[in-house]
């Protein structure tokens, strides 16, 4: 049981380190390409990709501020992806969330703060939700493949969402996107926007961005991981996900499975939208034919993390670290292109870190493997030669058993030669019509077995017929 447990824990540490194994790898190719852009700058500019983030207050109040949207985007792709489906409709789900959050935001800006506040929250919410549940029933009920329905649904919401925009009256001609929410419908900072802040002289601060979305984030993290480990959903969700044949054998229903991820899925992203557009930065949807990036960078951050809700937690606050640096990169004359650059190397070498996950889980796999078949071929051949012993004992009594009952045969009268019973019967047994006389039953089983000395195993003068019926059970039947 100890050795199980090591192996277990030994899992879980290779898991994260080919997740650490692919940042190490990004970074590396990102420190190559600065080197060859410009070699002079190269290590400052490095050491801004490293430390940026950290370098005061206000940025990392904006590391957490982008890394709102794209955790919730992450666990949207983590979470179809426990059930063995990939989402890439993210996108366009968080398109749609974002604008129902604007809309509901606007025109019912009469409700009171709090109030509407919420209901904005459920309107992206419940559009990111039917926007994932449409590929959903396709793979359900249709078998369309997840992602090519999800394409299909990321174009659709884009051109939608912008033919919506100019016709609903949510539109901005100015700045060619959707009008500002009322200030009054914007989450609550709960200080935080000042607590990560910088100051900028005579008494003034730079507030950051960030608000409590982050907070909202976190705690859908903890709860999706609780989901997952510890219900009885989450477990038919990942018997899916593992083997979808075995979980129907099961008795699981895979196609309720499939819909109700892609549906928690949607809803998920949907959030992601929400939260951005509430958020107070003044975000909004562009009317570009551009897809949202924030769905996009989700599948980075469901990558390193595993598809695991807490490692997709730190992977979104890692991605949106990179991000947040390859503004200050601009200072020493660099492209924040290559912060672009650094996080699609590190797409390619988190599918390696999935390779080396698979790797691993084979080979522990096998050594767990090996070490039952050797107990079992252990345990086995000691029982075989227990059973032989009692074998070669067992047929020696029967043996003995049966030479005893050929001798009764003999000596037992009352039958004739053709083998007639129950005291003096003819040979065609015309009285027990209902028994046959060359065929008996073993006792306690319904197996026929055919005895050579049927002929002359009937009750004699001196025979209890008691005795002879237990030892001859099956001839009732």
């Amino acid at each position: 049981m100890k050795k199980d447990r090591f192996l277990v824990s030994m899992m879980g540490v290779m898991n994260a380190f080919s997740s650490i194994l692919a940042i190490i790898a990004g970074l590396v190719a990102g420190f190559i390409i600065l080197l060859i852009s410009n070699p002079s700058q190269s290590f400052s500019g490095f050491l801004t990709i490293l430390t940026g983030g950290f370098s005061d207050m206000f940025n990392f109040g904006q590391v957490l501020y982008y890394a709102t949207p794209i955790i919730l985007t992450g666990l949207s792709v983590g979470f179809a992806g426990k059930t063995g489906l990939f989402n890439i409709g993210a996108s366009g789900q968080f398109t749609s969330g974002m604008y129902a959050t604007i809309l509901v935001a606007i025109k019912l800006s009469s409700l009171p703060g709090p109030l509407l506040c919420v209901a904005a929250i459920v309107a992206g919410v419940v559009a990111g939700a039917i926007w994932g549940m449409i590929p959903g029933l396709l793979k359900a009920f249709s078998n369309v493949h997840e992602v090519i329905a999800c394409i299909m649904m990321n174009y659709i919401g884009m051109y939608l969402v912008n033919y919506l925009i100019k016709e609903t009256g949510v539109y901005d001609q100015l700045k060619n996107m959707t009008s500002r929410v009322p200030s009054h419908a914007n989450l609550p900072t709960l200080g935080l926007d000042r607590l990560f802040s910088t100051p900028t002289g005579q008494g003034a601060v730079r507030a950051s961005s960030v608000g409590s979305g982050i907070l909202i984030a976190m705690v859908v993290c903890v709860i999706l991981y609780i989901v997952l480990e510890k219900t009885k959903f989450g477990y038919e969700l990942k018997s899916c996900g593992f083997n979808r044949e075995a979980a129907r054998y099961a008795g699981i229903n895979e196609n309720r499975g499939i819909m109700l991820s892609m549906v928690i899925a949607g809803a998920l992203a949907g959030l992601g939208g929400a939260l951005l557009a509430l958020a107070g930065a003044g975000r909004g949807v562009t009317v570009v034919d551009v897809l949202a990036n924030e769905g996009f960078q989700g599948i980075p951050v469901a990558l390193l993390g595993l598809y695991n809700p807490i490692g997709i937690l730190f992977s979104g606050v890692l991605i949106a670290y990179l991000t947040q640096s390859g503004f200050l990169l601009q200072r020493l004359n660099f492209a924040p292109e290559i912060i672009e650059i650094i996080v699609s190397i590190i797409i390619y070498f988190s599918a390696l870190a999935l390779l080396l996950k698979n790797a691993v889980q084979s080979i522990v796999s096998g050594i767990s493997g090996l070490r039952g078949g050797q107990a079992a071929g252990d345990a086995g051949g000691g029982e075989d030669g227990d059973a032989g012993a009692e074998g070669g004992e067992d047929t020696d009594a029967e043996g003995s058993e049966d030479g005893g009952a050929g001798a009764e045969g003999g000596v037992d009268g009352g039958a004739d030669a053709e083998g007639g019973v129950d005291g003096g019967a003819d040979a065609e047994g015309s009285e027990d019509g209902s028994v046959d006389r060359g065929v008996g039953f073993e006792s306690g089983d319904r197996t026929p077995v055919l005895d050579a000395t049927v002929a002359g195993s009937g009750p004699g003068p001196g025979d209890d017929a008691a005795d002879f019926t237990d030892s001859g059970e099956g001839a009732d039947g």
